[in-house]
């Protein structure tokens, strides 16, 4: 008896969303039709150790689905990596450091007219002990700029999926 009141509460919980318009971003797996928008982006090389790092992080999300030979988009990365001073002891040593990692991102057209498709940003920011090895707080600032990367590529490929979703005809 207890488990059908627990079911009919489950049902009566799911009915409202039924309607809502929800649907899964990459419904149909690999076939669907943001999975194949994706599959057809060639992502510009970026500049710099964090750039290299970025485009791979961004090809590892969207190599999900398996590349197109001949790409219908470009998505073009400017980064900005910038550490700064935030904690400061009574001897003027910087004791915490802040490592801000932001990316302007445009999907564009591949094509003669390269039509700007998507211009939009994403950032992530870390905070880095600064200890007395410096060996210690250059892993520690590595370590950083590669937790950023994850993040930031994270936010510009789901913006990106958001962006196909909504522009399926394109």
């Amino acid at each position: 008896m207890k488990r059908i009141v627990a079911l009919l509460g489950v049902v009566a919980l799911a009915l409202p969303l039924a309607g809502c318009g929800l649907h899964p971003l990459y419904e149909s797996g690999t076939h669907g039709a943001v999975a194949e928008k994706l599959s057809g982006i060639e992502v510009v090389a970026i500049s710099g150790q964090s750039g290299w790092l970025m485009r791979n992080a961004i090809n590892d999300r969207l190599g999900a689905t398996g590349h197109s030979d001949s790409p219908r988009y470009k998505l073009v990365v400017d980064l900005s990596d910038q550490i700064s001073g935030l904690g400061i002891n009574q001897q003027g040593t910087v004791t915490r450091e802040r490592r801000t990692l932001r990316a302007r991102f445009r999907l564009v057209t591949n094509d003669a007219a390269g039509t700007t498709l998507l211009d939009a940003s994403a950032g992530s920011d870390a905070g880095v002990d600064a200890v007395s090895s410096d060996y210690a707080t250059v892993a520690a600032e590595q370590t950083a700029l590669e937790n950023l990367v994850d993040d930031v590529a994270d936010q510009i490929v789901a913006r990106v999926a958001v962006f196909a979703r909504h522009n399926e005809d394109r």
